[in-house]
């Protein structure tokens, strides 16, 4: 802080000072107030800047207290409107249960309504009946960077897709003229690694459908109903963005074979399965939607899903051939610096039983094996080298697969 207008002592007395001094000291003391009061005045815009940010945080913590000492509400399904009441259905513990509601209310209410009751399974208000937001974030909104070019030695599968799903949402006269339905859906079987997913990641690229992409597994869920739910929320938004491409990948988690089997988990798995059938091929129109599914386990699925009017196409994808895997060591080689005396043709024939994904490990594999040697050229020897660690590590894995089977 500055001076205060007592440090400023008057330079005359008022005896023998003239009136020039007088009028420069009272100015002195005068800019003196003026610092002192441009001071004052930003302390108090500091200070007033502050109580508004511990305002601001008082109002939150008191809402948050306010929240928390209240009790909690549950989510329930309306099952039937009645002169009695409302017949309710809580979910988790699929406990139902009669409760009365006020007329205003009961207009807002309707069978399948989403509500929130309380302790007591009294309605306090009607929820939404959004899709679950589990749904809409499984809508692809970026293309994915893989194209046809980018898969090698699968020209036939990549024809049977294109033949299912882009044709029909792009020249669907075709159909019309000839006077068949298109196909609804493909299903893709075959080995672990051998481009399945990256054929749907290629339609997904070339279509210009919404593309909808989900695993089994996320359909498996612990409560009653919310797997079968979830699969009606995915084809509700498929079909409010139509024309759509539903990708079903590991499909067995949910389309196994029936069982005689009791227990909670599998029944709840197979209604799931129930409600995914009934969506591809029940009373209501599917629309322009498409479906494709890939699976690793074409012995575990259940037949119902496998009959025509579900999956029109099953698709083997097998492990590539000699030609096959050239091409796949080509496209994996294309941003890589490799010597003169790499051979694509010969990596192909030592490379035997290779699925696609091993041979873009070899890759990575002979790269690192440049880069150990403080090289930036990958020779022959890499790739042979490489191929031996994948073989070994793949070994080593089957090894103990079987030990823990």
């Amino acid at each position: 802080m500055s001076d205060t207008v007592d440090d400023v002592d008057l330079p005359y007395d008022e005896d023998e000072a003239s009136q020039q001094e007088k009028i420069q000291a009272l100015e002195e003391r005068l800019e003196i107030l003026e610092t002192q009061n441009e001071e004052m005045r930003d302390k108090l815009l500091d200070a007033n800047a502050e109580n508004n940010k511990y305002q601001q945080k008082l109002e939150r913590l008191t809402h948050e207290n306010k929240k928390l000492k209240q009790s909690p509400l549950f989510v329930a399904t309306v099952q039937e409107v009645t002169d009695e009441g409302v017949i309710i259905k809580q979910h988790g513990n699929n406990q139902e249960a009669l409760t009365e509601v006020t007329d205003e209310m009961r207009d807002d209410l309707e069978p399948d309504a989403r509500v929130a009751v309380n302790n007591s399974l009294s309605i306090v208000k009607p929820l939404s009946n959004e899709t679950d937001v589990r749904a809409r974030v499984m809508e692809v909104t970026e293309s994915p960077e893989v194209s046809y070019e980018d898969i090698g030695g699968l020209e036939e599968q990549m024809q049977e897709v294109r033949e299912t799903v882009e044709m029909p949402l792009e020249k669907p006269e075709m159909f019309d003229d000839v006077g068949i339905d298109p196909p609804s859906g493909v299903l893709l079987y075959g080995p672990p690694g051998t481009g399945k997913t990256m054929l749907a990641k290629a339609v997904a690229n070339q279509t210009d459908a919404t593309f909808i992409k989900m695993a089994g597994s996320e359909l498996v869920h612990k409560f009653i109903g919310e797997g079968a739910k979830l699969v009606r929320d995915l084809f509700d938004v498929a079909r409010e963005h139509e024309p759509a491409v539903i990708f079903i990948d590991e499909i067995d988690a949910i389309a196994a074979k029936r069982t005689e089997s009791k227990t909670s988990g599998d029944a709840e798995v197979q209604r799931t399965m129930m409600q995914l059938l009934s969506e591809m091929d029940g009373f209501e129109e599917r629309g322009e939607i498409r479906i494709i599914a890939a699976t690793n386990r074409f012995d575990m699925l259940d037949r119902a899903i496998l009959r025509p009017g579900r999956f029109d196409r099953l698709i083997e994808v097998p492990k590539p051939n000699a030609e096959g895997r050239e091409i796949i060591f080509e496209i994996h080689t294309r941003g890589m610096n490799v010597a003169d005396d790499v051979e694509f043709a010969e990596l192909a024939e030592e490379a035997d039983n290779a699925s696609g994904a091993d041979i873009k490990a070899v890759c990575t594999e002979a790269g690192m094996f440049a880069i150990r040697d403080d090289r930036t050229e990958i020779r022959m020897e890499d790739f042979r080298n490489a191929w031996d660690k994948v073989q070994a590590e793949s070994d080593e894995t089957e090894d103990v697969s079987k030990t823990f089977a």
